[in-house]
């Protein structure tokens, strides 16, 4: 970690009045996070939508006070900073506009798993759901044992799939809506402690920021957006899992939902999701690996000659190139790691079939023709 980097990236996400969209245009425009704090005014008065009064809370020298504050908390507590420039930085999150800056993480989690899949539900589970989340781990354990289970340490399902995850050797992430100054709830502290060892705490607020609800919602976008699909398992009319599942909707992810009986209160909101189109029905974990795309290949498809294909445009040979070592991907994935955004790359895959040399599968999986 370089001290100095580090205590300008603390200190960009310090500033009032500058969001995501504001510092990224700040990094965009200047190209290095020092030299936001240190450029000529002029170069950033030049900058589209930054105002004048925006540039004096910038070159407020409190902001570099706090942020050698927070970097010594960091480093007391070893901490990892994770920019949204590094390698390490969850890549799944690249793709979300309104992805954090800057994430503080504990533990010895890899953020980049090739399957990840975030559980998620009510606060208030019942025993059907907390039976169905431990056999769900236990499967996964077995079938997909390199699979990062994300959720937020909160009561219920949260919790239940962090400890079934640790039963079964599972790497666990808890997403945090407060710094990693405390645990919360504090009964859960244990378990937390248990998870460094395969897995890891993170969060995008520094160290004295309090878990009040509004931080909540922020969290279940990190959420959403680091998984490959997400599993909503019980959840009432209200709560934090169905916008979660929206979330992750917006972000192209894929979200299941275990159905319950009409009367259960607790089964309400996946219920609901599942008749609305807004989740999938999760059925078993043969059809969740199946429509995820996750059944072990049996042989690797024969090479596809791309001379046969001259007109197609950069973009598309780049696809056609990587699909053509692979086999099948699926669109997530793709997008990581060609670094497209979904919704870019969706249209050229539209493309592409319409030449008849990708073909869709279910689950949002993509192979040659």
């Amino acid at each position: 970690m370089e001290t100095d980097k580090s205590l300008y990236r603390i200190a960009l996400t310090q500033i009032n009045g500058v969001g995501v969209m504001h510092a990224r245009t700040l990094m965009q425009v200047i190209g290095d996070e020092e030299a936001i704090f240190k450029e000529d005014v002029r170069k950033l008065e030049a900058i589209p939508r930054i105002s004048r009064r925006l540039i004096e809370e910038i070159r407020n020298p409190e902001v570099l006070k706090k942020a050698e504050k927070e970097l010594e908390f960091v480093a007391d507590n070893k901490l990892r900073l994770i920019f949204f420039t590094d390698e390490d930085y969850p890549q799944r999150l690249t793709q979300c506009i309104d992805a954090p800056l800057l994430l503080y993480a504990k533990g010895n989690a890899y953020f980049n798993h090739q399957k990840t899949i975030s559980v998620i539900g009510t606060r208030n589970s019942t025993r059907y759901g907390e039976d169905f989340c431990k056999e769900f781990m236990e499967e996964l354990s077995r079938r997909i044992p390199e699979a990062q289970i994300i959720s937020g340490l909160a009561y219920g399902i949260d919790i239940c799939a962090h400890r079934a995850a640790l039963k079964h050797n599972l790497s666990t992430v808890a997403v945090l809506a407060h710094g990693l100054d405390r645990i919360y709830p504090q009964i859960h502290r244990q378990t937390a402690v248990e998870m460094l060892q395969n897995g890891a705490l993170l969060t995008e607020f520094p160290s004295g920021t309090n878990p009040d609800k509004h931080n909540f919602v922020k969290r279940n976008r990190i959420v959403a957006g680091m998984a490959d699909a997400v599993v909503v398992i019980e959840s009432g009319k209200k709560g934090g899992s169905l916008t979660t599942a929206d979330i992750a909707n917006s972000y192209y992810r894929e979200v299941f939902a275990l159905p319950g009986r009409i009367s259960d209160k607790m089964s309400a909101g996946c219920n609901r999701l599942i008749s609305d189109n807004k989740a999938l029905l999760f059925q078993s974990i043969d059809s969740f690996i199946s429509h995820m795309g996750w059944e072990p290949e049996e042989k690797q498809p024969l090479p596809v000659q791309q001379e046969l294909f001259p007109d197609l445009s950069e973009e598309e040979s780049i696809i056609f190139e990587k699909l053509s070592k692979t086999g099948s991907m699926h669109v997530n994935t793709l997008a990581v790691e060609l670094n497209i955004p979904v919704s870019e790359l969706f249209m050229t895959l539209l493309e592409l079939e319409v030449k008849n040399i990708v073909t869709s599968l279910p689950g949002g999986m993509y192979q040659l023709v």
